[in-house]
């Protein structure tokens, strides 16, 4: 476990578990511990009949600047490495209760695509959501080639995950990605109280319409696995080794 993960159980919002990422000196840049405590959290929170939906927040002004690239590169040297990535990512997909996230901020990679997989995400308007996977050297994650293009069209999806546009929060309203942009002060009780709302409602009939909607997710997990290989076949090609090992270089 790690303390840049913290779970909260809300006692004005009974039923609600918030997974928060806890580590502003760093922007929220999630490491591999952080993906494997936020796996459990929500295997935990999927198996609990008490927990009857989940919340991820970042922090004020950040919810996450995307994978820590230090630690991620150890994934290209061992790729058994990426098993609590891969069991994030999975949790994502298999997840059965209500999913929703709160972001203000800078929301990079997979700060911009873990909302992909929530129902319902508030946002403020301070916050751009960017994938610059390309500039990166890598590919798109999290199952967002095949969500993305589903979710906002070929076009728009070709410009936040392939061109690496930045959009706004109210740019994020309008592809599909973003259900309401709120007010910073307003953000957790925006997203708590829609959580706690959905709690309320009968919880078979909720449980069925939301697997309705999302269909069979096996095919998010196929797509994750796809994009997982490639991803890691990336971060061993020439140009990714040249462009990281300048991006450490000035970091030293």
């Amino acid at each position: 476990m790690t303390q840049d993960i913290t779970i909260e159980r809300p006692q004005a919002h009974p039923g609600i578990v918030v997974i928060r990422m806890t580590r502003p000196d760093k922007k929220n840049a999630i490491t591999r511990d952080m993906y494997g405590a936020m796996a459990v959290a929500l295997g935990d929170a999927n198996e609990d009949d008490a927990v009857q939906a989940v919340v991820l927040f970042g922090m004020p002004g950040c919810f996450s600047a995307g994978n820590d690239l230090a630690d991620f590169l150890a994934i290209s040297d061992d790729p058994d490495q990426a098993r609590n990535v891969k069991a994030f990512l999975h949790q994502l997909a298999s997840f059965g209760k209500p999913l929703l996230s709160g972001v203000d901020g800078v929301a990079i990679g997979i700060g911009t695509t873990i909302n992909m997989h929530c129902d319902m995400t508030f946002a403020t308007a301070r916050t751009v959501f960017r994938t610059p996977f390309t500039d990166l050297a890598v590919v798109p994650e999290a199952a967002s080639s095949l969500i993305a293009p589903r979710l906002m069209g070929q076009q728009r999806a070709f410009a936040l995950l392939v061109a690496g546009l930045p959009f706004t929060a109210e740019d994020a309203r309008e592809a599909g990605l973003v259900w309401k942009v709120v007010d910073e002060e307003g953000l957790e009780t925006a997203t708590l109280e829609a959580a706690s709302q959905l709690a309320a409602k009968p919880r078979q009939a909720l449980r069925l319409s939301r697997q309705l909607l999302r269909g069979e997710s096996h095919d998010i997990r196929d797509r994750m696995d796809e994009e997982m290989k490639l991803f890691i076949e990336c971060l061993r090609s020439d140009e990714a080794s040249a462009l990281y090992e300048s991006f450490l270089d000035k970091k030293r």
